[in-house]
């Protein structure tokens, strides 16, 4: 790990930023873990797991992980559709196989669910904790500061995190998606937690790496947005959005 002077520093985005707000809001998958990034590496590690039941030739394997990424994509741009299979993930990865498959005419069902089900499995072993996530939030709450957790899925595969990465005494109200039956970008969603709070959304800010979710409709109900980008990429050239801070570490917020 490089020295902290050698880290980049917090990049604002041309608003003025409070020293600390009174409550913060926290994505929980690839904000406060790392559960879902570079699905490429991904599935193309998981598929070498399959490849004595897949086609040997090198350039089918590669059309093959293409077209289960291009129908991810396909599958998840639709927001009605997202909504509801991201309480059904493995599920959801299931019907994205079965239709890579089909699109190579090697539809098999049976196999398309195994590989929906191995990454599945797969995703779920590699959760880790983002290496300043508890420190970074012993020290907002040590600081005084109300900290909510905000996430999306299923209640008991979002619940089992919490478990599992020992997240439930440090935050002062978790809403899960499965559980409260509304998810990011609802407004109610971010409206019932400042409630649950007692903060006024202006001395709030949201943290997370989905800009949608994190920046745009906090932002729009008075909050401060910020966007987590933990690898680095930036915003798209043609992003019209706007972070009020853009942050590679968690820690970042205390320095």
């Amino acid at each position: 790990m490089p020295a902290l002077a050698s880290w980049p520093k917090p990049r604002y985005t041309g608003r003025i930023m409070p020293a600390l707000p009174t409550a913060i809001l926290f994505d929980l998958d690839d904000t406060i873990i790392q559960a879902y990034a570079k699905p490429e590496e991904a599935w193309w590690r998981l598929l070498e797991r399959f490849r004595g039941e897949l086609p040997d030739d090198a350039d089918r394997f590669a059309r093959m992980h293409r077209a289960i990424l291009e129908e991810g994509r396909t599958f998840w741009s639709d927001p009605v559709k997202a909504a509801r299979w991201r309480l059904d993930l493995a599920g959801a990865r299931r019907l994205v196989v079965r239709r890579a498959l089909a699109r190579l005419q090697l539809a098999d069902d049976v196999l398309a669910d195994r590989i929906g089900d191995a990454f599945t499995e797969l995703r779920r072993q590699e959760y880790k904790l983002f290496p300043d996530a508890h420190d970074t939030l012993d020290r907002l709450r040590a600081a005084g500061i109300k900290l909510a957790l905000v996430t999306n899925g299923a209640a008991l595969t979002q619940r089992a995190k919490v478990v599992r990465f020992d997240l439930e005494h440090r935050f002062e109200h978790i809403q899960i998606e499965g559980e409260f039956g509304k998810g990011k970008p609802d407004p109610e969603v971010y409206i019932h937690v400042l409630g649950r709070l007692g903060v006024p959304p202006q001395a709030c800010w949201m943290i997370g790496d989905n800009v949608e979710w994190e920046v745009v409709m906090p932002q729009r109900l008075g909050m401060r947005g910020i966007w987590y980008d933990p690898h680095g990429m930036g915003l798209p050239a043609d992003s019209t959005v706007r972070p009020d801070r853009i942050l590679t570490r968690l820690g970042e917020l205390l320095e």
